[in-house]
């Protein structure tokens, strides 16, 4: 295991040197000039633009700008944002509660919804629950998100006025008023994001259960004497979960990049508004970093779930 730990890293480290050089590739290539919005301005010279380019190193070769970045982002450095002028990583560390708050537990409750409906509508194979549970997902699947936070918009808060549909990112939570306050205005964001991660996680579960319960070995348990839960419970769940275990690892990076459009529609201060900001104004420093901290983390969760792999499935060879 220890060997191929060490080979997956050592194919890591080229690979993410390969998404950072594609990255800054794209972003030095891409339409757009930072100081751009100092064009039309007549009391900053064509003197004093040059002299922000030169201080911003965008006078520099591609090469060697890069070389730079990538040097100071491995020592923790993410550069200065164009505009603000803050470090990025200030401004990743300003965005992260709430992303990780409404992001995270939106993914946390869609888990909890998926498992049991997904494994449900699989055992109960086109019933009338399966047919629900089925319906359900494929609608939550196939609305995109931000109709679905429309929607709530017009129902929950213009309709019934029961919760806010702007998220206020000045709130501090410092009593029980404030906290239901913090609650209240979380509760449509979440939602949002909790049924389509639930809708699409009900769909390969329910897909890899369904599979599991074909196979010989399921029939032999039964045949055994053993009960119907403890065979998905003990043999087959253990089975379903490895393409299950995939999907999890490639959308846990999506907790740290957070939802670009959910966080539009519900003005939520989160990186992925970020993000968006940050396009819109050619900020390329904050762009890079997390574009490159989103491959950064794909690449290391799929290193922990191919570790996963052999916890599920013994059959699973190194």
């Amino acid at each position: 295991m220890s060997q191929f730990f060490i080979k997956r890293l050592l194919i890591a480290v080229p690979t993410l040197i390969a998404i950072s050089i594609i990255i800054f590739t794209i972003l030095a290539l891409a339409p757009g000039d930072p100081l751009g919005e100092f064009a039309s301005n007549p009391a900053i010279t064509a003197e004093v633009r040059e002299n922000i380019r030169k201080s911003l190193g965008l006078d520099q070769p591609a090469y060697i700008r890069y070389f730079k970045w990538f040097g100071s982002f491995i020592k923790g450095d993410m550069g200065y944002s164009f505009n603000s002028r803050s470090p990025v990583s200030q401004l990743l560390w300003q965005r992260l509660p709430t992303t990780f708050l409404v992001v995270g537990l939106a993914y946390i409750f869609g888990l909890l919804i998926a498992f049991p409906l997904g494994i449900i509508s699989a055992i109960r194979r086109y019933s009338i629950t399966d047919q629900i549970i089925t319906t359900i997902a494929f609608l939550g699947f196939s609305i995109p998100p931000f109709f679905t936070g429309l929607l709530f918009i017009i129902i929950f808060s213009v309709q019934l006025r029961w919760l806010p549909f702007i998220f206020n990112s000045t709130l501090q939570v410092t009593d029980w008023q404030s906290f239901m306050a913090q609650v209240k205005q979380s509760i449509m964001p979440i939602s949002v994001l909790a049924l389509y991660h639930a809708a699409i996680l009900m769909r390969f579960i329910r897909s890899a259960v369904l599979e599991e319960l074909k196979q010989e070995y399921v029939t032999t348990a039964l045949a055994k004497g053993l009960s119907k839960f403890a065979v998905i419970k003990n043999h087959v769940l253990r089975n379903a979960l490895i393409p299950v275990v995939t999907l999890i690892a490639l959308d846990i990076p999506t907790i740290f990049t957070g939802a670009l459009v959910t966080e539009q529609v519900f003005r939520v201060p989160g990186i992925g508004a970020l993000l968006i900001e940050s396009i819109y104004r050619s900020d390329t420093p904050v762009v890079m970093a997390i574009t490159f901290i989103y491959g950064i983390l794909i690449v290391f969760f799929n290193l922990i779930a191919d570790l996963v792999y052999a916890v599920l499935d013994p059959r699973v060879k190194y």
